[in-house]
């Protein structure tokens, strides 16, 4: 059996054989000339055959010694071929997730190690970008989309709501409620902040609200969520964003609902895209689970903070404008 067998002495043997000499066989194994050959006098009493024919310094095989010899340098062969294997495919585990360029820096960078601490051994890239990953051409994984669904021919999840409604600074508010008592009446007097790639933008928001007049105008137009609420939380104007970007910033009192007379529409915003194959991919697959939990955990904490504001939610389903896209936020 395996177990009888002196696997140390038959490292020491297949060395030895493999070099020609126990001196060599030494250098590469780290151990004294002595330890080895103390290893193949155990070796050989162990199997009852001489496997070397000892004439002076020089070693040869014996008929045992060249059929053992065959057997063990092919058993090794294979085992060193198989480690160097599993190496490779430790060094080669990538994980490429594309991600809306406002959400990476926003939501997902504050809470990458909770993912990296469950995938501690795969290399993570990170492309922020605008654009659909085309999973054809591209060495992508994963894309964390921004948008309403329905990408065809790929696989989806929606993993994290939004609740996107009007938003200023203190400061800032207090400046409208100055000029008006009614919300309708502070938006016709604000300085509009659009941004330009999210769902919901202002046009479609306002004509919703029967807001409309001359002054109705965005002189300050952003592709990234990002850097039109950091202008709002600067006093700048009034936003209509997404609170999953602007959360820790309403928590803080940075920025505040402009009305709670207005409501805070609520849809699935963010989603995993992929081709269906993808998904038994392991780290997609761990990335995924995570990705659900931690959604579920901030839908919950968003929830709960636009309604202690004094906001009330209204879900919204569908597509905002029939046939258009929104990508990037």
């Amino acid at each position: 059996m395996l177990k009888d067998i002196n696997l140390n002495a038959m490292n020491y043997f297949e060395a030895v054989a493999r070099l020609g000499g126990i001196s060599k066989a030494a250098e590469e194994l780290g151990v004294s000339p002595s330890a080895v050959s103390q290893q193949i006098r155990q070796f050989e009493q162990q199997f009852g055959v001489r496997l070397f024919k000892r004439d002076k310094r020089k070693l040869t095989l014996t008929l045992d010694g060249e059929r053992l010899f065959q057997t063990t340098t092919q058993a090794f062969r294979m085992m060193r071929d198989v480690r160097s294997a599993i190496q490779r495919q430790r060094e080669n585990r990538h994980f490429n997730l594309r991600v809306s360029p406002s959400f990476a820096v926003r939501w997902l960078s504050p809470r990458l190690k909770e993912f990296l601490d469950l995938a501690p051994n795969w290399a993570v890239r990170i492309d922020a970008a605008p654009d659909f990953s085309d999973f054809e051409t591209e060495v992508v994984d994963l894309d964390l989309r921004y948008g309403e669904g329905g990408w065809t021919g790929l696989h989806e999840e929606a993993v994290v709501h939004d609740l996107v409604l009007p938003m200023c600074s203190p400061g800032y508010l207090e400046e409208l409620r100055a000029l008006s008592d009614d919300p309708i009446g502070q938006l016709r007097q604000a300085r509009l902040i659009d941004s330009v790639k999210t769902h919901y933008r202002w046009d479609f928001w306002l004509a919703r609200h029967g807001v409309m007049g001359e002054r109705m105008v965005y002189p300050l137009r952003f592709d990234r969520s990002s850097m039109a609420l950091q202008l709002a939380a600067d006093g700048a104007g009034v936003v209509l964003e997404s609170s999953t970007l602007a959360l820790d910033q309403l928590e803080s009192g940075a920025l505040v609902p402009l009305s709670t007379a207005f409501e805070a529409i609520r849809f699935p915003a963010y989603w995993l895209v992929c081709p269906s194959r993808h998904t038994s991919r392991r780290i997609v697959r761990i990335f995924s689970d995570w990705m659900r939990e931690a959604g579920r955990v901030h839908d919950a904490r968003a929830a709960e903070l636009i309604t202690g504001l004094g906001c009330r939610i209204r879900e919204q389903s569908g597509r905002q404008l029939p046939g258009e896209e929104y990508v990037g936020e």
